[in-house]
């Protein structure tokens, strides 16, 4: 190794120091050992692999799935004077072959391809005539069968140790839980390999959750906060997301919407926006985000409740990827629950999968009705502890107040125990607060000792109270009876009287949301320069049709603005701005400091 880790960081990428595990997972794979990362989004994960690959004689062979991801990074180190190149499904035959014939010749520094590609035999081949330097496998998780983005390809890629054994591997992960890591390792034969465990916590993530009761009218006061700014609004379905994308566009939100329905020139264009323009706010299924590679995502909203702990982090961990402060929002209700169940029940798993699947909802469900420090929960969720309250969740910021339900939830319990546990949530209300529905009567409700007990409590109060029941294991959902709720064993003691239980008291989502957030941070007087500073960097992204970040960050042009350099030395000083960077755009950034005076 003829340069220091360090003082490439610096050279290439503009960076004085490494972050937490960066160095040491650095130096352990120049050394040529293996090595397992895991680390959340935004944490740094990329750098642990290029910067090795640019130390280590030959060139680094990067396994990813996602083909946004792909193009983002090369562009990105293109810009940095690294030589990166990407094979995919992308390209036109005559540029994949002139990238093979550059692999070939030594010409690369790190070469992205697709699982898919690599584990042809005419690509194994190209790899046994090169000179390689590691193996990066990013995105890990994938090798998960029972994880929430298994890839069947990413359980043969034990072929890379077995084809080349003196070549270091190094894979990595945002998203994995204690069963998940250990399925990694055994799978990708990286049980000797050295684990780095960040901290999965994202301090500049604040986490929100509120009750569902006008889901697209919270979102619209939830996104008030965030005009102009880009952010991901998740829906459960194709058809919610056209409703919640065309509602959105009423508001005047510059909104798209992304589902794997859409025509793929659509879908592709409308991603092209989303990257490469500001403010744009994609509504989208769960078809989009993986790999996108956008720092300033300021906000993460589920307008329905995702499906397990696991798939909830790694879709909030797409905001705030540049490190500044930003939102993960979600709002839920117990037709969420309902839903999902049935999704659950009438899919064509085995029942081992089923069982799976119902636990890692239970454990998201958990999380939604948790009093407890919301960053408490979910990196609990992940084997870690997290000391002390966050400060930056809506339950540190606004903690909620609790009632004694004892007595409310044995009418509840009493109510579906007596109605035959053949009814939904609305009927078991009407009767509760003895309405005087043509259902209610036709069923002969009103003859119930039930009927009618709960006219002093208010509906959205007796939803909550049900809602709460659910999440707790109190009451369960009927899958295949049409979200009927239905007693469960540990039911009896509450019944009794035997338990007291303390629920939630709901409030109005807009008295927890009264803090006001921002992102890049840039003081009144800085403002107009940083405001210039952007329009050049536009002006530039648009020449070259690259993402605008690619070219600088936010926070690299906010501290342009905050420290105003004079010269090519003090530009230098500036984090993100390698050696490549400043030639190519020194000059331009000096006229633009010293023109707004």
């Amino acid at each position: 190794m003829s340069e220091r880790p360090t003082d490439l960081l610096k050279r290439v990428f503009g960076y004085s120091q490494f972050r937490g595990h960066q160095q040491a997972i650095v130096e352990h794979l120049v050394a040529g050992n293996d090595a397992l990362v895991l680390m959340p989004t935004g944490g740094g994960k990329s750098l642990c692999y290029q910067v090795p690959a640019l130390l280590r004689d030959g060139v680094g062979i990067i396994v990813s799935p996602l083909i946004a991801l792909m193009q983002d990074q090369v562009e990105a180190l293109r810009q940095l004077g690294v030589r990166a190149e990407y094979l995919n499904s992308t390209l036109d035959g005559e540029t994949a072959a002139r990238i093979e014939q550059a692999l070939l010749r030594g010409e690369l520094d790190l070469l992205y391809v697709a699982p898919e590609r690599l584990l042809t035999s005419r690509f194994l081949s190209l790899l046994d005539r090169s000179r390689i330097g590691l193996f990066a496998i990013d995105e890990a998780h994938c090798v998960s069968a029972w994880g929430h983005d298994f890839r069947r390809e990413y359980l043969e890629l034990t072929i890379l140790h077995e084809r080349w054994p003196d070549v270091p591997r190094i894979a990595l992960t945002a998203t994995a839980d204690p069963p998940t890591q250990r399925e990694i390792a055994e799978r990708l034969g990286l049980n000797e390999a050295q684990r780095f465990v960040s901290s999965f916590d994202r301090p500049n993530i604040r986490y929100t959750v509120v009750q569902k009761d006008n889901a697209k009218r919270q979102l619209r006061d939830f996104l008030q906060q965030h005009r102009g700014e880009a952010g991901i609004v998740y829906c459960l379905s194709r058809k919610r997301v056209e409703q919640f994308a065309d509602y959105l566009v009423e508001q005047g939100f510059n909104a798209l919407p992304y589902h794997a329905g859409l025509d793929a020139d659509v879908r592709a264009h409308n991603q092209r926006r989303f990257l490469r323009e500001e403010g744009i706010v994609m509504v989208a299924t769960i078809a989009f985000g993986m790999g996108i590679d956008k720092p300033d995502v300021r906000f993460v909203a589920h307008v329905d409740l995702p499906k397990s702990l696991e798939g909830y982090y790694q879709e909030t961990g797409r905001a705030g990827r540049d490190g500044e402060a930003a939102d993960a929002w979600l709002s839920y209700g117990l037709g969420d629950v309902v839903l999902l169940k049935q999704m659950i029940e009438q899919s064509e798993s085995g029942e081992e999968r089923k069982r799976l699947e119902r636990r890692k909802l239970d454990q998201l469900l958990g999380y939604c009705e948790s009093l407890q420090c919301r960053r408490q929960v979910l990196l609990a969720g992940f084997g870690e502890t997290y000391p002390s309250e966050c400060g930056n969740c809506d339950n540190c910021l606004h903690p909620a107040a609790t009632w004694d339900a004892t007595v409310a939830a044995q009418k509840a319990l009493s109510c579906v125990y007596r109605s035959g546990q053949r009814y939904g949530v609305n009927h078991l209300i009407d009767v509760l607060r003895g309405s005087d529905s043509e259902k209610v009567r036709q069923c002969g409700h009103d003859q119930l000792t039930t009927y009618g007990i709960g006219k002093d409590v208010d509906t959205a109060t007796w939803r909550s109270i049900f809602r709460q029941l659910v999440a707790s294991g109190l009451l369960e959902v009927d899958a295949e009876g049409f979200g009927s709720l239905r007693l469960t064993d540990a039911s009896r003691v509450a019944l009794r009287g035997e338990r007291r239980l303390l629920l939630r008291r709901d409030t109005p989502s807009r008295e927890r949301e009264r803090a006001p957030r921002s992102g890049v941070v840039v003081t009144e007087t800085d403002l107009p320069l940083f405001g210039a500073l952007r329009q050049l960097r536009a002006q530039l992204a648009k020449e070259q049709n690259v993402p605008a970040y690619v070219i600088f960050h936010d926070s690299t042009l906010r501290n342009i603005a905050e420290h105003r350099p004079g010269t090519l030395d003090q530009l230098a000083r500036v984090g993100g701005i390698g050696g490549t960077k400043l030639a190519r755009y020194g000059e331009q950034l000096l006229d633009a400091i010293r023109a707004a005076g």
